[in-house]
C-alpha cells in the first residue's frame, strides 16, 4: 500500500511498480510479505527494506520478540494473534523494518494485526506516517488480547457467581483452559511490553525516532495495565479452582459420610439375618410362630443401638 501526504492509502497493483522511496513526496509505503514464500533477498540487496544487516536479522526465522535501531532505521519482531482456528497455536509473530519513508513487515503464519490494518485504512483512516502505521497494527493487536482477556473474564465471573450460589457442576474442568489461556497471554503481553519498553528506552531511538519513542511509550504503558489485568485473572482462575476443588472434596466427604452411616447402621441386622439363616438346629425362635418379629424387631434394635453409639461419639457429617 502506498500512502499520500495526507495518510491515505491504497493498495498497489500486482503489476504496478514500487514508487521510488527517494522521491516519494510526504507519502509512505508499507510493503507486507508471507514470509514462508516470498523471496526478499534482492529487495534486501536493493536496500527497498532498510539496512541489509538489519533486515536479515529481523525477517529470518527466529521468533524471539526483539527490537534493534540501525543506521535511521527500527526493526523488530513482536508477538501477533493468529486467525481464528489457525494451527497449532493461537499465537504469531510479526516481523517489522520501519524507515522514514517505509515500513516492511512479513509473517509466517495466518495473524490478524495486518488483514485488520489494511481494512482500516481501506476504510478510509488517516495514517501519515510509518510510525503510526506501526501503532495502528500493534493497536489491533493489543485489542484483540484485550478482547481476549475480556472473554476469559466473563467466564470466570459466571463460575464464580456459580460457585458462592453452591451450584459447583464441571466448573474445575471449565477452569482448566481458562488458566491456560490466561498465561498464555500474560507471556505474550510480557515479550511485548518488554520491546516496546528497550525501544522507549534505547538512546538511539530517542535521537533518530522520537516519534517512534512516543508511540513506543504509549503501547508499553497499553500492554503494561493490560497485562496487570491478565495477571489479576490468571490469579483468580487459580484461587476459584481451588476453592471449587475444595467444594467438591466436602461434597464428597459427605457423600462418603452418609454411606459409611448406612452402612454402619444395616451391619447389625446383617449379621442377625445371616445367624439366623444358618441351616442348622438349635436356633432360637426356630419354632415360635412369632420369630420373624422377633428377629425384626431385634434387628431395627441393633440398628438404633448402632445409630445411637455413632451420636454419643460425635461422629458428624462434614461441615461446609
Amino acid at each position: 500500500m502506498s500512502f499520500d501526504e495526507r495518510g491515505c492509502g491504497r493498495l498497489l497493483a500486482a503489476d504496478e511498480a514500487l514508487p521510488d522511496l527517494g522521491a516519494f513526496g510526504g507519502g509512505f509505503l508499507w510493503l507486507h510479505f508471507d514470509l514462508k514464500v516470498a523471496e526478499l533477498g534482492p529487495l534486501i540487496d536493493a536496500g527497498h527494506v532498510g539496512p541489509r544487516l538489519l533486515a536479515e536479522a529481523v525477517f529470518r526465522p527466529d521468533e524471539h520478540q526483539r527490537v534493534t535501531v540501525a543506521n535511521g532505521h527500527v526493526g523488530g519482531v513482536v508477538a501477533d494473534l493468529a486467525r481464528p482456528g489457525a494451527k497449532p497455536d493461537a499465537s504469531g509473530r510479526l516481523h517489522f523494518v520501519m524507515g522514514p519513508r517505509a515500513l516492511v513487515s512479513g509473517r509466517r503464519g495466518p495473524t490478524e494485526s495486518p488483514d485488520a490494518t489494511r481494512a482500516t485504512v481501506e476504510k478510509g483512516q488517516s495514517i501519515p506516517s510509518p510510525v503510526l502505521l506501526l501503532e495502528t497494527m500493534v493497536g489491533h493487536v493489543v485489542a484483540s488480547m484485550a478482547a481476549t482477556g475480556q472473554r476469559l473474564s466473563d467466564e470466570v465471573d459466571g463460575i464464580e457467581d456459580r460457585v458462592l450460589d453452591g451450584r459447583v457442576r464441571d466448573d474445575r474442568r471449565r477452569l482448566g483452559p481458562i488458566r491456560r489461556s490466561a498465561v498464555r497471554l500474560h507471556r505474550q503481553l510480557l515479550g511485548l511490553a518488554a520491546v516496546f519498553h528497550r525501544l522507549e528506552e534505547d538512546d538511539a531511538a530517542h535521537d533518530l525516532h522520537g516519534p517512534a519513542v512516543a508511540v513506543a511509550a504509549r503501547l508499553a504503558q497499553r500492554l503494561d495495565a493490560l497485562d496487570r489485568d491478565v495477571t489479576a485473572l490468571a490469579e483468580r482462575a487459580r484461587l476459584l479452582q481451588e476453592e471449587v476443588g475444595a467444594r467438591v472434596a466436602e461434597e464428597s466427604n459427605r457423600q462418603l459420610y452418609v454411606l459409611s452411616i448406612l452402612s454402619a447402621l444395616f451391619l447389625p441386622p446383617t449379621f442377625l439375618t445371616g445367624l439366623f439363616g444358618m441351616n442348622v438346629k438349635g436356633l432360637p425362635f426356630a419354632d415360635d410362630p412369632h420369630g420373624f418379629l422377633y428377629v425384626g424387631g431385634l434387628s431395627l434394635v441393633s440398628a438404633a443401638a448402632t445409630y445411637g453409639i455413632i451420636r454419643a461419639l460425635g461422629i458428624r457429617p462434614p461441615r461446609g
